[in-house]
């Protein structure tokens, strides 16, 4: 049994509390742990207590991790057990954590899918296969991707990519710009025949209309 003689908030942006008991400092909780356990000075804590309000603490450190990890952009329930689990947190600690933020909507697999699909369509378009591999990758499941993905039209996708790209090669000879715009149109996953389709119709359509492209 010991009782709190003080409770010090760190400076600056700190949201820690030192508790100290007895006159000496004895941890450190979340400020928002000790508001919501309404500690104060000349209150009297017991061991069995104690251990309760570490493991609030730990659980409240975790979800503020798990929070601020997520406010950038969606992530998979697959990210944020790798980033918590390297913020040295153990399972135990994660899954309440996990399950609260799955119930509140906050981590969903499927949701992250599509966003994930509709985000390369909109801003770096590639083709499903490689958006499949990148889902795969982030620990979704197959028939999750599956879903993520058969919206994609790899003609289309190819095509976008491949306008995008062309800019920067406008001043090329027709095999300079199908091998650079092919090699490009590859890195994004597409196949042999979508991409060949893609460079020769940008090729046209900067060229005007019925152009054929230049050969020897």
């Amino acid at each position: 049994m010991g009782k709190i003689t003080a409770l010090r908030t760190g400076k600056g942006r700190s949201q820690r509390v030192s508790i100290y008991l007895d006159g000496e400092f004895a941890f450190s909780l979340d400020s928002e742990v000790v508001a919501r356990e309404g500690l104060q000075t000349e209150q009297s804590l017991s061991a069995e207590r104690v251990e309760v309000l570490v493991e609030s603490d730990q659980h409240q450190r975790c979800l503020s991790a798990a929070t601020r990890y997520l406010s950038n952009r969606p992530r998979s329930e697959s990210e944020l057990r790798d980033r918590l689990r390297r913020r040295g947190f153990d399972a135990e600690t994660m899954e309440p954590v996990i399950s609260r933020l799955k119930e509140q909507g906050l981590v969903d697999d499927a949701a992250f899918a599509r966003y994930w699909a509709e985000n390369r369509e909109s801003f770096s378009p590639r083709s499903r296969w490689l958006t499949r591999v990148e889902l795969r990758q982030k620990g979704i499941a197959d028939d999750t991707i599956a879903k993520a993905v058969n919206v994609i039209d790899d003609e289309a996708s190819a095509y976008k990519a491949a306008l995008s790209k062309a800019h920067s090669l406008r001043q090329l000879d027709y095999e300079d710009f199908r091998r650079r715009l092919g090699e490009y149109l590859k890195r994004r996953g597409f196949s042999y025949g979508v991409l060949s389709h893609a460079v020769e119709q940008v090729w046209r359509d900067q060229k005007g209309g019925d152009s054929k492209p230049e050969t020897e």
